[in-house]
């Protein structure tokens, strides 16, 4: 399903998105060295409570996990990269933790993700910025090549060429999609693609863009929660994504905290 917004939809789109970049914002301000990721899953419910909004994650069960996430946000740390399931684990000086959260608020939902280095750098601090700036360079390359016209190979070819070009290998297997009214809808967003092919953007669609990277491999494991995505070396990851809307002039970002 491919859903065009209406403007009166696309305005609560905006509250859908500048709602989950703010709780983004204070969940990172509070994920410091010592914090266990269940507290940031609590502190998540409490927020999305707190707003009157409602999780995408709780309930959610798609073929590639196992049952009902169960939990509010998804927190992938070091080798983890996506789909990270909350547990009992106290973040340390240096690891590198992807946040990633996805609200409904009036029937609209939005999706983004940061990731960042907890604390003080640690040995691997270099190799850890480097990945995290390759997917925000991507995510904005992606998001300049979108607008009315354009195509999805147009985004998916942005994106693969500044992954490619900071030498990372890319991974086919997860990428972008729409969203709207449901958290995951089509089309598909690869990380890497050829212009000129796919679905044609038009204004009133919602995409949720995120390049996403492992530094020396595109071979993914899974976890004994049946959810958790790793890096098959063990090697660090990175993972950034906002939700975009196609409009008149180009695409507004609707992730962004106010």
């Amino acid at each position: 399903m491919i859903e065009i917004l209406n403007p009166t939809e696309l305005a609560r789109a905006r509250e859908t998105g500048a709602l989950v970049g703010g709780f983004l914002r204070t969940l990172r301000d509070r994920a410091t060295p010592g914090t266990n990721l269940l507290d940031i899953d609590r502190w998540t419910r409490d927020l999305i409570a707190d707003a009157g909004a409602q999780s995408c994650y709780v309930d959610y069960a798609p073929s590639f996990g196992r049952g009902p996430f169960g939990h509010y946000i998804c927190t992938a740390v070091n080798d983890a990269v996506l789909h990270g399931m909350p547990h009992d684990y106290t973040l340390a000086d240096g690891d590198l933790l992807t946040l990633d959260l996805a609200v409904s608020l009036d029937g609209i939902a939005a999706d983004s993700a940061i990731s960042f280095v907890v604390g003080e750098p640690g040995p691997e601090a270099q190799e850890s910025r480097a990945l995290i700036e390759a997917t925000e360079r991507a995510l904005a390359a992606g998001i300049a090549a979108a607008g009315p016209g354009a195509r999805i190979g147009d985004l998916s070819h942005a994106i693969g060429t500044v992954l490619g070009a900071a030498g990372y290998p890319i991974n086919t297997e997860f990428g972008g999609h729409g969203i709207g009214s449901t958290m995951h809808q089509d089309p598909h967003v690869s990380n890497t693609g050829r212009p000129g092919r796919g679905y044609r953007l038009r204004p009133g669609l919602l995409l949720a863009l995120e390049p996403w990277v492992m530094t020396d491999t595109d071979e993914l494991v899974v976890d004994a929660d049946g959810w958790t995505l790793r890096s098959a070396t063990g090697c660090r990851t990175a993972h950034s994504e906002h939700t975009i809307a196609i409009t008149d002039d180009g695409a507004e970002i609707l992730t962004l905290p106010r």
